[in-house]
């Protein structure tokens, strides 16, 4: 049996043009051949003209020729997704990062700078962890706490933590339930929750509609029922000068606004842009004296 002779350079142009030949970004074939490769992205291009053996480029065009076909998200073939510059673990179970969560994170950052010591954050529907993770990791004085309704979940989000070293206390809670019975007691609640309506499913990319878990995709209520759900128990949870922190669907700056607005009418409320220029992050001080 004659072995075939592939070089890095050779497998990474076929496993291309396959996902160009089936629609799909073929930059999914150079995060696939570095994840078999053990490659960084400087070793790919200092590895060019070496030869691959047939096992390796064999896996290459499995998860390739799967990804082509199915849409499964490279992260699932993977196991991981960079957020924050972390490598983080995930898997069908829990939604992966996205690159406007990061713009959430850097903001809240940016708000409680001043004087986070000891502030209290809990971050509600958690997930993989990468919001609890990251505020910690970026600002160690903060007291995280994460909550989530999947203890699967759960499972990845620990073991995040544990892998990074992130001090966080994991509570399985639906929405803010763990916390009612500590009245005013957190400083601030931050959330990327289900906010899309059910009626929108078909519109998906099947790589989002076929494999991110529908817990943590999906809601009621025109996708505003997990905003009013967190809103209704922060008025309970939160502290006379708490902060609220959401991540938004494109549409909804102004429906969130409202919904917080009818709980906390004298409010400090924000609609912020992401980095494309849409409506994705609405803010909420509590207690802001207003001239």
């Amino acid at each position: 049996m004659i072995k075939m002779t592939v070089t890095v350079q050779e497998a990474l142009k076929r496993a291309s043009l396959f996902l160009t030949k089936h629609q799909r970004e073929e930059k999914i074939a150079e995060i696939l051949l570095r994840h078999h490769l053990q490659f960084s992205k400087l070793d790919l291009l200092m590895h060019l003209k070496d030869v691959i053996t047939d096992e390796q480029f064999a896996l290459v065009m499995k998860d390739v020729e799967r990804h082509a076909h199915t849409g499964v998200p490279v992260q699932h073939l993977t196991g991981v997704e960079t957020f924050f510059g972390r490598i983080f673990s995930v898997s069908d179970q829990v939604l992966i990062p996205r690159q406007e969560t990061e713009e959430l994170v850097q903001m809240v950052l940016e708000m409680v700078s001043k004087d986070p010591v000891g502030l209290r954050v809990v971050d509600v529907g958690t997930g993989s962890g990468v919001i609890a993770i990251t505020l910690k990791k970026e600002c160690p004085a903060l007291q995280v706490e994460a909550a989530d309704i999947s203890t699967d979940a759960l499972k990845i989000a620990k073991l995040n933590s544990q892998r990074l070293e992130a001090d966080i206390r994991f509570v399985e809670s639906d929405f803010l339930s763990a916390w009612l019975p500590e009245p005013h007691q957190v400083d601030v609640v931050v959330s990327n929750p289900p906010y899309i309506a059910y009626h929108e499913k078909a519109m998906l990319s099947d790589t989002v509609r076929d494999f991110d878990p529908e817990l943590a995709l999906f809601t009621e209520e025109e996708g505003t029922y997990s905003y009013r759900k967190i809103i209704s128990e922060a008025k309970t949870v939160l502290k006379t000068k708490g902060l609220l922190a959401f991540e938004i669907g494109f549409s909804q700056g102004d429906k969130v606004a409202a919904l917080i607005r009818e709980v906390f009418p004298e409010a400090e409320i924000t609609v912020r842009q992401d980095m494309f220029g849409r409506d994705r992050f609405v803010f909420a001080r509590l207690g802001v004296t207003k001239r």
